[in-house]
């Protein structure tokens, strides 16, 4: 359960999540009708997000995408063309009349920092309009420690904003967080002293870094911040439900419902590290515990291979043989459980799985995972696809650049617009 102090900053992320089935998000400008300015925030980002959805549209496209009028689209498309976010692409003639000119989102028309904070390692994104990651900065740990966070935070953001024109940085959407929550609670598995862990108790993350930067900050948890990513850079445009896994340190994950992240009432829903899977004939254990990376870390410790490789070299895993491949064979069988128990209770159309992992790792798992469904009783169940991530093991970072993004930009339900498909 999040303190009280995690769970108030986790809701100053507007647009980003579907709390409850009916309720609009706490800063939300969708409001139909309620004020003029409202309504006209409201048509820009649904046309920008139509526009990223679709990767480029003529006006007459957005127009009856959006059900708005022609002239009124092309008021719109011209004020967010003035404002640097949309370009103009090649005209496209047709048969007959004037050709057609698409509309396409300004890669340097807004900029978005995201940090992630691992158990190993925290990452700094520099990602631009369209979802490029411009530069990354990584700094690894033994665990991780605030002070040395917000200095690398500081140190780094700075180095970014050094580079940039006065223009550039008023570009600057925000920087958006991606960080377990409660982080205290994880000192044994990390190795590392509870005392030091304890740092994190009380500590205001949020408001550090918001008192030192000229934009917003914003914090959501990591695994749900690369559900996000996968959302909004991602699958998302293939599949409006699907239910996602991130396997990092930690396995976790997140509901997608319509297109958006769905949290429940709670903030719980998606929590699936703590979904309970059978163990070998014993009483169940969480799936956190049976389907980590931390796992395979204590493998190679074991076998007296230098784990450091996990974190140090996430884009190359050769070296570890065969310990690799008992992990991805010890992880399949929890996960399919996980799916058949997600799927009995929503019928997802797709589970999509993605992790801090090279790609060919990220298949084997995929691959294995597909193998121990069917062995299992799919009775009642329609079996979803099982699908590969599109973003990868720096999903989190991209979710963590997505929420500034998503608070002023991007509409959360963008499926759901007339004839969007």
């Amino acid at each position: 359960m999040e303190s009280g102090q995690l769970a108030a900053q986790r809701d100053r992320v507007s647009n980003v999540v579907v709390k409850e089935p009916g309720t609009a998000s706490s800063a939300t400008l969708h409001g139909r009708g309620s004020k003029q300015a409202d309504v006209r925030v409201h048509n820009e980002q649904l046309m920008l997000s139509l526009v990223r959805r679709h990767g480029a549209l003529a006006k007459a496209e957005l127009a009856r995408l959006t059900g708005l009028s022609p002239q009124t689209a092309s008021v719109i498309i011209r004020k967010l063309e003035e404002e640097g976010l949309l370009a103009r692409g090649t005209p496209v003639r047709g048969r007959v009349g004037q050709p057609s000119i698409p509309m396409t989102l300004a890669a340097d028309g807004v900029f978005s920092l995201g940090l992630k904070i691992g158990r190993r390692s925290v990452d700094l994104v520099l990602m631009d309009f369209v979802g490029q990651v411009r530069e990354t900065r990584r700094k690894n740990y033994a665990w991780p420690l605030p002070d040395a966070i917000l200095a690398f935070a500081r140190k780094e953001i700075a180095a970014v904003l050094k580079r940039f024109t006065p223009a550039q940085r008023r570009r600057i959407a925000g920087l958006g967080i991606a960080s377990p929550f409660e982080l205290w609670n994880w000192a044994e598995e990390v190795g590392a002293p509870q005392k030091q862990m304890d740092a994190w108790r009380g500590l205001d993350l949020l408001a550090q870094l918001e008192a030192d930067l000229p934009f917003p900050v914003f914090l959501e948890n990591d695994a749900t911040s690369a559900c996000v990513a996968e959302v909004v850079f991602g699958r998302g445009s293939a599949y409006k439900d699907f239910f996602y896994f991130f396997i990092g340190f930690f396995v976790g994950g997140g509901v997608v419902i319509n297109g958006a992240v769905f949290t429940g009432s709670g903030g719980n829903a998606g929590a699936i590290g703590s979904m309970p899977v059978p163990a070998g004939g014993k009483k169940p254990i969480q799936l956190i515990d049976a389907a980590s990376i931390y796992l395979l870390e204590s493998r190679l410790k074991a076998a007296g291979i230098d784990p450091s490789p996990l974190w140090l070299q996430p884009e190359d895993w050769d070296g570890f043989g065969r310990q690799l491949d008992s992990w991805i064979a010890e992880i399949a069988r929890p996960l399919a459980h996980a799916i058949v128990a997600a799927c009995s209770v929503v019928d997802f159309p797709a589970v999509i799985i993605d992790g801090g992992f090279p790609p060919p790792v990220r298949s084997r798992i995929v691959q294995a995972t597909r193998a121990a469904m069917a062995e299992l009783d799919l009775e009642g169940i329609a079996p979803p696809a099982i699908v590969e991530g599109e973003v990868g093991q720096n999903a989190r970072a991209v979710g963590g650049a997505c929420l500034p993004l998503l608070n002023r930009y991007i509409l959360d339900q963008t499926p759901l617009v007339k004839d969007a498909v």
